[in-house]
């Protein structure tokens, strides 16, 4: 990718590791936001003094926001070969929401030193931003926007947004606050544009507008920037004081980070706190053995389930041909439900309180799938052992497709009602569960009909 936006002398210096000749290079750099990512690509196929190297000899704008998409221990490598007054210097450039972002990564040692390292300034607001909930909105969120006071003219407004608007993230809204800082209205740029300067700025508003507490979890920025389209979301403290705003490209990060986390837990795999990349042998082999080993023990229910109906299964030894389908069908039963939950959650589409109109529709379904795949069950059942065991087959497959996708619907509203991430239903655990749930209604119906 770097060939389409990088000169060939750029290129050549890189490729040959010439990097004094590409410091001392006069080259116009594309915007960094553009080449900023796939830079960082081309660090990762560099040795640690080659990558050090590299880094020093880009612009200072272009090797912050290289900086700012750095993660784990690539960003703590880079920032342990940095002398302090580079790090001093990368700091006061960053933007303050990936600088709070960098110092909640990095280890306590590490964002002690570097706390140490910023002015007073910096100091206080790196502090006030630290003090927020760790996946609240307040982490996210930038200082750096416009605002303008409810008792200017449109003619005033667009002076001080002259004077101030380049340290904004983004012209699009303007927020309109009144004396004590309270928000009142976000505009757009255009509104003030295209009304006459003399004009108040109470007569362009139209009292409409979203924000985001700052305690709020960030995955409501992400719901409401989704469901509502937003570019910008502004930030409010428990007063309705603006002290912030998020921009789309946080937001973007944090939907990333969610669904990788999700993805994960469907798994039975703890979230990482960095990229497969990144992670190390020992920090996949923790995020997978708790999970694992838990599903063991459960997984020991089902085990005793069969060793529970052993003389069952010596009387009617064609019992055992089914065991892998039934506990396979309601497992995937249950899976299939809980995932579509699980989304139907995440996205908002469902509430806790409509969870009874879902358990009728979950009901009906399983019921259906149920009866439709018992039909089938009871013809493999009479083929293999006869009539009766085909009768067992049906009757199982119907009852315990009806069961674990009830079960597998209601997991992911328990958690969510508790607190929890509806995505600890992950796929393994509904799974072990119905297998063991699968067994015990399989060998019910077998002592019942057979013996």
């Amino acid at each position: 990718m770097l060939q389409t936006v990088l000169s060939d002398e750029i290129l050549e210096f890189i490729e040959n590791r010439d990097w004094q000749r590409l410091a001392r290079s006069r080259y116009k750099w594309p915007d960094p936001e553009i080449v900023a990512p796939d830079i960082v690509d081309e660090m990762e196929e560099l040795d640690k003094q080659d990558k050090v190297l590299f880094f020093r000899s880009l612009p200072r704008d272009l090797a912050v926001e290289v900086f700012s998409y750095l993660e784990g221990d690539a960003a703590d490598d880079l920032l342990v070969s940095l002398t302090d007054s580079e790090t001093r210097a990368l700091l006061r450039e960053m933007s303050v929401d990936d600088r709070t972002a960098l110092l909640e990564e990095l280890p306590g040692e590490l964002t002690q030193k570097l706390l140490g390292m910023l002015t007073p300034a910096d100091l206080a607001e790196a502090r006030q931003f630290l003090g927020y909930p760790e996946e609240s909105v307040g982490r996210l969120m930038t200082p750096d926007y416009v605002k303008v006071q409810v008792g200017w003219t449109v003619g005033r407004a667009l002076e001080h947004i002259r004077q101030v608007g380049h340290e904004s993230e983004s012209l699009s809204v303007i927020y309109v606050v009144d004396e004590k800082g309270v928000l009142v209205d976000g505009l757009s740029l255009q509104r003030f544009i295209l009304s006459p300067s003399d004009t108040p700025i109470r007569a362009i508003m139209d009292d409409s507008y979203l924000c985001l507490e700052a305690t709020s979890d960030r995955e409501e920025a992400v719901r409401v920037m989704q469901r509502y389209h937003r570019l910008m979301l502004p930030v409010v403290d428990t007063r309705g004081v603006l002290i912030g705003v998020v921009t789309v490209d946080d937001i973007m990060d944090v939907s990333e980070e969610e669904t990788t986390e999700d993805f994960h837990l469907q798994a039975a795999v703890t979230p990482l706190r960095t990229s497969y990349r990144d992670a190390s042998v020992f920090d996949l082999f923790r995020s997978r053995i708790g999970w694992l080993g838990m599903l063991v023990v459960v997984n020991l229910v089902s085990s005793g389930v069969i060793a529970a109906y052993e003389a069952t299964l010596e009387t009617v030894v064609v019992l055992a041909f089914f065991i892998p389908l039934i506990i396979d069908t309601g497992g995937n039963a249950g899976s299939q439900s809980a995932t579509l939950m699980i989304r139907a959650i995440s996205t908002g589409e469902i509430k806790v309180e409509q969870w009874f109109r879902v358990f009728a529709k979950e009901l009906l379904i399983g019921l259906l799938i149920g009866v439709v795949l018992g039909v089938l069950g009871f013809g493999l059942g009479t083929w293999r052992g006869g009539t009766d065991v085909g009768l067992v087959v049906f009757l199982t497959l119907t009852s315990i497709l009806v069961i674990t996708n009830l079960i597998g619907m209601s997991l992911p509203f328990v958690l969510n009602l508790v607190k929890a991430d509806p995505a600890v239903a992950s796929g393994p655990l509904i799974t072990s569960v119905a297998d063991a749930v699968g067994l015990l209604i399989y060998f019910g119906f077998a002592t019942w009909i057979l013996l």
